[in-house]
């Protein structure tokens, strides 16, 4: 199984955007900068996680987007399903799977229980991880957190 870089880059600025700025907005370059992901794509991104609920932008100098939630409200199931859709492992164990996606051996394979199973983990799994707890990692890291230098002011 292999998750796309939509979601792999996705989870990456929801953590950045939390450790980094907290619920302050945060620009897309600077996300770009630290987490090494084109901002052109970074945007696309994020057009899927404001649709899901995840993300809110602000415009003007002052702008960015910022996270429509707390973090520990924020799971990492969220931000799979906002960018890849849906988190089957084979398609022939949805239930809402198109006829085509329908396995011939259906009521009949043994191995669909496996996939069926293993999907369900990995659900729960993800469901059970948010935001809050990779920033907490990140600290365990030793993570150095950026200032936001649009509010550093010099005397």
């Amino acid at each position: 199984m292999k998750f796309s870089t939509k979601s792999r880059y996705g989870l990456r600025a929801l953590f950045d955007m939390a450790y980094h700025s907290g619920n302050l907005p945060t620009q897309i370059k600077d996300i770009s900068r630290r987490q090494d992901i084109s901002p052109r794509y970074l945007e696309q991104i994020f057009q899927d996680l404001k649709k899901a609920g995840l993300i809110k932008s602000r415009r003007g100098p002052q702008g960015g987007y910022f996270l429509a939630k707390k973090p520990e409200e924020i799971t990492v199931k969220q931000v799979l399903l906002a960018a890849e859709g849906e988190l089957a492992l084979v398609s022939c164990t949805r239930e809402d799977a198109p006829e085509k996606d329908k396995c011939d051996f259906d009521s009949r394979c043994v191995t669909q229980k496996v996939w069926a199973e293993a999907t369900r983990k990995l659900t729960e799994y993800f469901d059970s991880v948010t935001l809050r707890d990779l920033c907490d990692q990140g600290k365990e890291l030793g993570l150095e957190k950026e200032l936001d230098h649009r509010f550093m002011y010099y005397i």
